[in-house]
């Protein structure tokens, strides 16, 4: 999934690679037909029984993502555990957010983790929505950042 977002200059790496964000832009998908699919015979592949699951969360992550406005999406942030609560990846998404400013455009993130809602919300998200995973699993929160 990675690999289908670096064709677009919006993947980020502190200078130090302690942190990266990867954001979608307006009107860009994720992955290709063709990454979709590979992406769908691995977790195949490699989940077995429990593929089905994982197809299904994927399918309520594309179905929580809202469609009627251009935005920016945060695909992917993450900070390697050695540096993490130090504020790097807030720090690196501040940055993002501040060149998504600059468009005056908004910004759609998932939060799969409720330890990140309030680092989120510190960072002008607030929740608009929320999906769990199959089998009344953990409950993702789905956030919007309106243009400024």
């Amino acid at each position: 999934m990675i690999g289908g977002a670096l064709r677009y200059p919006e993947t980020w790496l502190t200078e130090g690679g302690e942190a990266t964000s990867v954001w979608i832009p307006p009107g860009e998908i994720e992955m290709s037909s063709e990454q979709d699919d590979r992406v769908r015979e691995f977790v195949f592949e490699q989940l077995g029984p429990t593929a089905e699951k994982c197809i299904e969360l994927m399918a309520r992550f594309d179905a929580a993502h809202p469609r009627d406005e251009p935005h920016y999406y945060l695909s992917f942030v993450a900070t390697h555990p050695d540096h993490r609560g130090y504020g790097i990846g807030t720090r690196l998404l501040a940055q993002n957010l501040a060149i998504i400013d600059e468009q005056h455009l908004p910004a759609y993130l998932e939060s799969s983790n409720p330890e990140n809602n309030d680092r989120y919300r510190g960072l002008g998200f607030e929740p608009v929505g929320a999906f769990s995973y199959p089998g009344h699993g953990p409950e993702v929160t789905t956030m919007w950042r309106s243009a400024r």
